[in-house]
């Protein structure tokens, strides 16, 4: 059988699986003729052959999470001025960048899309996209479940002539809506006024946020286009916001629904037969058990966002104990090849508190929220199934997130604001992290004020001559902990026990530690990554790790040797140690 026979059948099996309790208008084999033609795979010179169950990662990664204008100067365009700053700042430290939504939108920082094949004019234009494509690995965001009211789209839905005039999805006020699974209060559909009389759209999270209906193969269609797009103009990673969401059926939860997870199966297959090399990532704010899901056989998302490790990390760091992410570290199975975690602990969002329950008891989840907005944080409700208003995330920026304990705020916050990435950067997965967190930027409440949006909070955008001034002070915490941040990172990329899917292995320690060991996969290295969480001093047992002691290992943040005869490891508040048999010297700064 020809490459091209095998894709086709493949994908058509996709859309059985999709579209089997759908009536369509045309049949399963014009739907993927038309999806291999829009991709560019009409032959067996245009397909590449993916290699099953392969990494396409390694210890070098590292992901930025960055607005287009996180940075701006007078007089430039904001793309062209972060890739300024990206080559002066984080050369050594960053390989890949996730530009959050950089095409013209109405609201939402971006996620409420107007017309996803152009680039806001505020920010730049392609080819300043394909100019930092040449320096970076770039991740696109594929806003998939929804688009702006103000789109091209929406508005022929309105006049209902044209392409958009049966994209979006809708019901009626009589339809039983009250499973729906809502991240949001706002009322679930939009009275809209068209052509053809009054319509409810569906709107998962604001009435400027309209869902797309997937039942309708043109919507497949179409973002399949927008996918061979975006590649063509250098996307190397694809974050499928909001996916969970896709597959809407009357009377179910509307969530996490097999035709959903079908959908994702059916791009994988597209993009990986197009370059095998483009990874996608899925962005499901949900439950730790749904959200590994998302894996599917190593045929779905190449990696999940681990959207458990930021409320578990920080709600650690504020207790002083690490017995809840010890537990779930425990539970997490390993990744299989050809799949791996995305780890971050802070975003453009805010701290999700969904993926914590279960995780985290009512009255620990209580102490948490309530221990955030002592720091100056915000909290976002949401509609819960019983129609009760619950906390759904927290909004504030990391850096004023760790300044304190559940006691109150301290000397420790940047050793604690440290700690927490160390504690990342070692654990199983490609780390993300967020600009502001590299910058530790705290929280700007001007925007909050501005802008009416708790989200705002960690949004900081920064003018460059004024960030330059900080991070050339030594006397700015800015400067302290950009210094140290990529130092961290350095370290972390020339360790193979570092490899996203190298062994890990959680220690069983004093709940005032956290620790896990990790083997490259050639087995030739052992890291024994170690953090205090507490804000006393904590001497560690080596025999309680079970070192060898027969070999020489070094503490990889400090560069020291440990001085195994005496068996014991003094480790300050909130220090971390990297204990290798293998020592992979880094130069200074």
């Amino acid at each position: 059988m020809s490459a091209f026979s095998f894709l086709r059948d493949k994908v058509r099996h996709h859309l059985d699986l999709i579209y089997q309790d759908v009536s369509l208008d045309r049949s399963i084999d014009e739907l993927a003729d038309a999806l291999l033609h829009v991709m560019g795979l009409s032959s067996d010179d245009d397909i590449q052959i993916p290699p099953p169950f392969s990494n396409f990662w390694d210890e070098n990664d590292i992901i930025m999470i960055t607005y287009g204008d996180s940075v701006i100067e007078a007089g430039n365009k904001p793309l062209k001025t972060l890739h300024h700053f990206l080559k002066t700042y984080c050369k050594n430290a960053i390989n890949k960048v996730h530009i959050l939504p950089f095409y013209p939108y109405s609201s939402d920082d971006g996620f409420s899309v107007i017309d996803y094949s152009s680039v806001n004019e505020g920010l730049g234009d392609w080819s300043d996209i394909e100019e930092l494509a040449k320096d970076f690995g770039l991740m696109f965001d594929l806003v998939i479940n929804h688009c702006s009211a103000r789109s091209v789209w929406f508005e022929n839905f309105i006049k209902q002539d044209g392409v958009g005039k049966d994209f979006f999805f809708t019901a009626t006020p009589e339809d039983d809506i009250s499973q729906v699974t809502r991240p949001r209060t706002s009322p679930l559909l939009r009275e809209t006024e068209t052509a053809n009389g009054t319509q409810y759209v569906w709107c998962t999270f604001s009435h400027d946020q309209v869902d797309f209906d997937f039942t309708n193969p043109d919507v497949l269609l179409a973002f399949a286009s927008i996918i061979r797009e975006y590649i063509d103009h250098g996307a190397k990673l694809f974050r499928l916001d909001a996916v969970a969401f896709l597959w809407k059926i009357l009377g179910t939860n509307c969530i996490n629904l097999p035709q959903t997870h079908e959908v994702i199966r059916l791009y994988r297959t597209l993009i990986e037969h197009l370059d095998p090399d483009v990874i996608i990532i899925t962005e499901t704010n949900i439950p730790n058990r749904e959200n590994l899901t998302y894996f599917g056989n190593a045929n779905e998302a190449h990696a999940i966002y681990n959207f458990s490790l930021p409320p578990l990390l920080v709600n650690t760091l504020i207790t002083g104990s690490s017995r809840h992410l010890n537990g779930w570290m425990m539970s997490m199975p390993p990744a299989q090849n050809g799949t791996t975690y995305f780890n971050f602990i802070a975003s453009h969002d805010g701290i999700g508190l969904r993926p914590a329950e279960g995780l985290l008891s009512e009255e620990e989840l209580s102490v948490l929220v309530t221990t955030m907005a002592s720091f100056g944080g915000k909290i976002s409700l949401r509609t819960s199934e019983l129609g009760q208003q619950k906390p759904y995330e927290i909004n504030i920026a990391l850096f004023d997130a760790l300044s304190g304990t559940t006691q109150g705020q301290d000397k420790w916050q940047i050793d604690r604001f440290i700690c927490a990435h160390a504690i990342m950067l070692g654990m199983e997965g490609i780390p993300g992290i967020y600009i502001h967190s590299l910058l530790g930027t705290p929280n700007d409440y001007e925007k909050v004020e501005n802008t009416g949006q708790n989200r705002s909070i960690n949004r900081r955008r920064w003018y460059l001559n004024e960030l330059e001034d900080l991070l050339n002070s030594p006397f700015s915490h800015h400067h302290k902990v950009l210094t140290r941040m990529t130092q961290l990172i350095r370290i972390r990329t020339a360790q193979p026990a570092f490899h996203p899917n190298a062994t890990q292995f959680t220690l069983r320690l004093d709940d005032r530690l956290f620790g896990f060991w990790r083997q490259s996969i050639d087995r030739k290295q052992s890291v024994f990554c170690i953090s205090n969480i507490s804000n006393e001093e904590f001497v560690l047992t080596l025999t309680d790790i079970n070192l060898i002691v027969t070999d020489e290992w070094t503490d990889l943040i400090t560069q020291q040797e440990v001085d195994t005869e005496n068996n014991q490891l003094k480790l300050s508040p909130y220090q971390t140690v990297w204990l290798s048999n293998r020592n992979e010297s880094i130069q200074p700064l």
